[in-house]
């Protein structure tokens, strides 16, 4: 009966209620840039969102949180950062099958195996990682701080996990810089991966005075073949988003999660952005209708539906590589 209630309810009203709520209940909200716009919609512009963010601006700003419960707009390993920084606040995901398709490629078991084969070599991992394998690893890094941590180490040798697209994006210009080799794991993100050579070929056919914007995740080929005729920035989301601040062009084609392009419309609304439109199947399992849930679950029986549960010592030990990251804001 909840349900067909709800559905009737138009989204203002819903995302008045969560406003509502989030007083009630002492929460806050943050939510990634792949969310839907309407997820994405901040308190100062009318909606219910404290911070939006990319992976290493989430992770900073849950360093920040005095409120004692969190709603996390994400994917689960993201909320899991969010809990190893705040162990002692609840931490909850609207959507517990919120998962992610890079992070599930590498495993705690995947590390310890690495280290035996390669010891004494240190392991970067991306962020995109769920905790048990942060707790094995020597630290992690975003696409934003990964080539400054790289280039941080003096061991000629590196393990980075578990994107072989990103990490052969960064040994290419590691080995240029420092002449470090990298060890790959080979993991992708599934929506990165999309993006290959002959469809952003025939993007810029389309759209020659295009430049381009394009993700550190995404294949070394198709960023290969993409930028030989055509200007633009190679980078995190950040990177991305100021890049389109500084250029005079109008007109971008991106290569990257749908709903950033929705972000980068609402911040640049005098500008094109093109893009085939590839979503990320769990960032689009988190609602308003799930996101309001998780807020009422709060000091009920059913926040258990919801709330980032942890071992005490999964917490600890992933703690260090997340706080080592940090130090490359």
């Amino acid at each position: 009966m909840e349900t067909q209630t709800t559905s009737r309810r138009t989204k203002q009203e819903l995302i008045e209620e969560i406003h509502q709520l989030k007083k009630e209940k002492d929460a806050v909200i943050l939510a990634h840039y792949y969310m839907t716009p309407d997820l994405q919609l901040t308190v100062d512009k009318g909606g219910f969102t404290d911070f939006i963010g990319d992976s290493l601006g989430l992770s900073v700003e849950a360093t920040k949180i005095k409120a004692k419960n969190v709603i996390f707009c994400g994917v689960k390993f993201m909320a899991e950062t969010a809990k190893i920084l705040n162990p002692e606040k609840h931490i909850l995901l609207p959507d517990m099958g919120a998962g992610c398709s890079l992070a599930s490629s590498i495993t705690a078991e995947d590390i310890k195996e690495l280290r035996k084969k390669h010891p004494g070599v240190p392991i970067i991992a991306y962020v995109n990682t769920y905790a048990e394998t942060k707790a094995e690893v020597d630290i992690c890094c975003t696409s934003r701080n990964a080539l400054a941590i790289a280039k941080s180490f003096e061991e000629p040798e590196l393990i980075f996990v578990p994107d072989v697209y990103m990490g052969q994006n960064l040994q290419q210009n590691i080995e240029a810089q420092t002449g470090k080799k990298l060890i790959l794991w080979h993991g992708s993100c599934e929506v990165h991966e999309q993006f290959t050579g002959k469809n952003m070929k025939a993007m810029q056919a389309m759209n020659p005075d295009a430049e381009m914007l394009m993700h550190w995740e995404v294949p070394k080929e198709t960023i290969n073949t993409s930028f030989e005729n055509s200007d633009g920035v190679l980078g995190s989301t950040n990177d991305i988003l100021r890049y389109v601040g500084e250029s005079k062009a109008q007109k971008f084609i991106l290569a990257s999660e749908c709903d950033l392009g929705a972000t980068l419309k609402g911040m640049y609304p005098d500008r094109e952005f093109i893009t085939p439109c590839f979503k990320c199947p769990y960032m689009k399992t988190i609602t308003l209708e799930n996101t309001l849930a998780a807020l009422k679950s709060i000091e009920t029986d059913k926040v258990s539906h919801y709330e980032i549960t942890l071992p005490e010592d999964v917490i600890s030990r992933a703690y260090m590589p997340i706080k080592r990251m940090l130090q490359f804001t």
